[in-house]
């Protein structure tokens, strides 16, 4: 007796898919260590950065996505301030109904961010009207008829006494209903708890192939420039300006995913 044959495995899809280099922008030792910024070195590394810096990056991509799908208002636009390489709006266009008629904007500061999101997002963002913008967000920024805005790991970067007037702005350009997704790092809600979730932080970049050079040379570029909160500090920020519903929807250590709907 003949045996059926056996079935052929499924054909992969082409894929444009702009590949992000290895990061190793901080592994020889300088002399000096300038503060960090978003310029063509970093772009062209920053994917990789961030999938071994952030805890459970991809997983996070993916809330990001379904939640904003979720929200997401007919003839209304989705906003990611700070998008750089665009990987928010590929996840939130792939989440998308085809048909779905939404507007995917992105703003960034980072021109060469911008020049590879714009590569990538015409690979990938499944037939959605995109829109890509460069702008200062310390500046303030327009927003208008957005039923989702995000601010992923941006709003860490915005000097403080400019925050609330970027909250603000984001808010009065939402829709009713409509939702901030906001991802920071932040402080531990004492030393002792800061202390630790550092020092796990921080073991989690060695385990993805960090060395201690990189690290601590990364760390002193950061120095002044990314300043974050604690948990509970954002959550205020969000209710002083109006939003009525906040909730967490992702915490690991000194990360946290903040939604709060208008």
């Amino acid at each position: 007796m003949t045996s059926a044959p056996e079935p052929l495995p499924p054909r992969r899809e082409a894929t444009t898919e702009i590949p992000s280099l290895h990061d190793d922008l901080f592994a020889k030792p300088r002399e000096l260590v300038n503060g960090f910024d978003f310029g063509p070195a970093t772009a062209v590394v920053f994917d990789d950065m961030l999938g071994r810096s952030v805890p459970f990056y991809d997983e996070v991509q993916r809330m990001i996505g379904e939640l904003a799908a979720d929200f997401a208002v007919e003839g209304t636009n989705i906003v990611d301030l700070g998008c750089s390489t665009g990987t928010s709006l590929i996840g939130i266009a792939q989440a998308l109904p085809p048909e779905a008629n939404v507007r995917l904007i992105g703003v960034d500061s980072s021109p060469a961010m911008l020049e590879i999101g714009r590569k990538r997002l015409a690979a990938q963002s499944a037939g959605h009207a995109v829109e890509l913008r460069c702008a200062d967000l310390s500046e303030g920024v327009a927003i208008d008829n957005a039923s989702v805005v995000l601010l992923v790991l941006t709003l860490q970067f915005i000097r403080p006494l400019r925050r609330e007037r970027l909250v603000q702005s984001v808010y009065q350009g939402m829709t009713d209903d409509g939702c901030l997704i906001l991802v920071e790092k932040v402080l531990g809600e004492s030393s002792t708890l800061d202390r630790l979730f550092i020092k796990h932080y921080y073991e989690m970049k060695k385990r993805n192939g960090y060395s201690e050079i990189e690290i601590a040379q990364k760390r002193e570029a950061l120095e002044n420039v990314l300043i974050p909160y604690r948990h509970e500090e954002n959550r205020e920020l969000l209710r002083e300006i109006g939003f009525k519903h906040v909730d967490l929807f992702f915490k690991w250590y000194n990360f946290c995913g903040l939604i709060a709907m208008k």
